[in-house]
């Protein structure tokens, strides 16, 4: 494998890594472990960690996954292997 792709592959672990360590903090740490400070603030009328174990880990996933794929393309291109 050549360097450019080497560094392509490592960019792309770097992106998933990050991601994926935004997707753990909404979905166990704020969740779960932080609940109960979260839960003095409030968000649309409930509870914030409330609203983080019920609906804010998916909504923060789904965005996730949209930030992945603008990341992604915009890598291709500086790589040239887009299709």
């Amino acid at each position: 494998m050549d360097k450019s792709m080497q560094e392509y592959w490592r960019r792309n672990l770097r992106y998933m890594a990050i991601l994926l360590t935004i997707w753990a903090l909404a979905g166990y740490v704020f969740s779960i472990f932080l609940v109960q400070p979260l839960n003095a603030f409030q968000l649309g009328g409930f509870p914030l960690g409330f609203w983080f174990a019920q609906q804010g880990s998916i909504f923060i996933f789904v965005c996730l996954i949209f930030a992945y794929y603008y990341l992604m393309q915009k890598l291709d291109k500086e790589f040239d292997v887009h299709e």
